[in-house]
C-alpha cells in the first residue's frame, strides 16, 4: 500500500510577482550573450505588478557598479562594467592570501 506524504511536504509555496519578476531579470542578466556584452534590455510584461516592478527596479537603482537608463514606460536598459583587474575574487575553494603593513 502507497503511503501518503505529510501535508508539510505537499504544500508547496508559490513564487511572489516581485520574485518571480527577480528571476526572469536575474535570468537575462547572467545570459551568456548578456555577461559577454555587459548589457541587457529588460521588457515589462503585462503579468508584471506594479508592486513587482517598482521593487525591482528599485533594488536596480541602487546596485552598485550598475547603471539604469529608462528607454520608455516598462523597458529599461541595464549596462555595468568589466571589473578591473585589481579587483581580488576567491573562487572554487581558493583562498588568497593578503598581506598588510604593520601600523607603528
Amino acid at each position: 500500500m502507497a503511503k501518503q506524504k505529510p501535508a508539510k511536504q505537499q504544500e508547496r509555496r508559490e513564487l511572489t510577482d516581485l520574485e518571480r519578476l527577480g528571476l526572469r531579470i536575474s535570468s537575462m542578466i547572467n545570459a551568456p550573450k548578456a555577461q559577454l556584452e555587459r548589457w541587457v534590455t529588460i521588457h515589462r510584461l503585462d503579468t508584471d505588478t506594479d508592486e513587482a516592478w517598482g521593487g525591482v527596479m528599485e533594488l536596480l537603482r541602487e546596485t552598485d557598479g550598475l547603471e539604469m537608463a529608462v528607454i520608455e514606460d516598462g523597458v529599461v536598459e541595464l549596462r555595468w562594467h568589466q571589473q578591473s583587474d585589481d579587483d581580488h575574487y576567491v573562487g572554487d575553494g581558493e583562498i588568497e592570501a593578503v598581506e598588510e603593513e604593520a601600523v607603528a
